[in-house]
């Protein structure tokens, strides 16, 4: 509005002058006010397209999972701790939404915390590390091993460039206590460690890996932990993830035993399951 004072003053002195309704007065004032939420629009599409976080956020799952708290307060956590981070979530009872990740060479943790609001997650993990960057000593550096091989340097790699960075961003929603309290993953071996190991050298080992147990949830009660291989719950023999879920919903709200392996050897408890709401 600054760049415009005469305008608007001309505007302000018809107003006083003329005692009458003025169409063009009033045509005016609605071409201002039309301008300004226009530009207001098409400020906030632009910041939007702008932000890396959200140009970049692919959801997690198809679940689409969502905090008990229907309005969450997002906080924002820096770290540099990817993997111990994610099972630490995941024991508190957090699961991911969605991630965003990008190379830049500078993001604003802010713009990630504007992500993290508008899918409504609980918290925002973000992550920078280092990628690379043309700086005067790796020029100086790649001078000398041209000048050892006796080869031209291309102009182009002598040019100073900003330092690169990865920036990762999680997005993770608070969930309601589950029936059973695990997060597990269906381990494979194959006949050897080359990519192109045959199909047909795969097996599934037996039973479910628990890769996190949640706090004060009906396993974590039953001291299952981390690490631990999930065989059978009740007469439920557990060979795939389908399976932990038919042998929870079968045996919600009951006492079961639960057989698993621990360090290479068998171990039975008992689970009292929660109740289906």
């Amino acid at each position: 509005m600054r760049e415009h004072p005469s305008f608007l003053n001309k505007i302000a002195a018809s107003q006083t002058v003329s005692a009458k309704p003025s169409h063009k007065k009033f045509a005016v004032i609605s071409f201002v006010t039309f301008s300004l939420l226009f530009f207001v629009a098409i400020h906030s599409a632009i910041a939007a397209e702008v932000n890396p976080y959200t140009k970049n956020y692919k959801e997690q799952n198809t679940n689409n999972l969502k905090s008990i708290n229907p309005n969450p307060d997002t906080k924002l956590l820096v770290s540099n701790h990817k993997d111990d981070d994610n099972i630490s979530m995941l024991e508190n009872g957090y699961d991911m939404i969605g991630s965003s990740g990008f190379s830049a060479t500078e993001a604003s943790p802010d713009l990630a915390l504007q992500q993290g609001r508008a899918v409504k997650a609980d918290t925002v993990l973000i992550y920078k590390k280092y990628e690379s960057a043309k700086t005067a000593s790796s020029q100086l550096q790649l001078i000398k091993e041209a000048a050892k091989k006796g080869e031209d340097i291309d102009p182009n790699d002598l040019v100073e460039e900003p330092t690169q960075h990865y920036f990762y961003a999680s997005y993770w929603a608070k969930l309601p206590m589950p029936l059973f309290g695990v997060h597990i993953i269906k381990l494979r071996k194959g006949g050897n460690d080359s990519d192109e190991t045959d199909a047909e050298q795969i097996h599934d080992l037996p039973g479910l890996k628990v890769i996190a147990a949640i706090k004060d949830s009906p396993a974590a009660k039953a001291n299952i932990v981390r690490g631990d291989t999930l065989l059978k719950i009740g007469d439920v023999e557990l060979t795939k993830p389908d399976d932990l879920f038919a042998a929870v919903k079968r045996y919600a709200g009951q006492t079961v035993p639960v057989q698993l392996q621990r360090n290479s050897g068998d171990v039975q408890v008992l689970v009292t399951l929660n109740s289906r709401k």
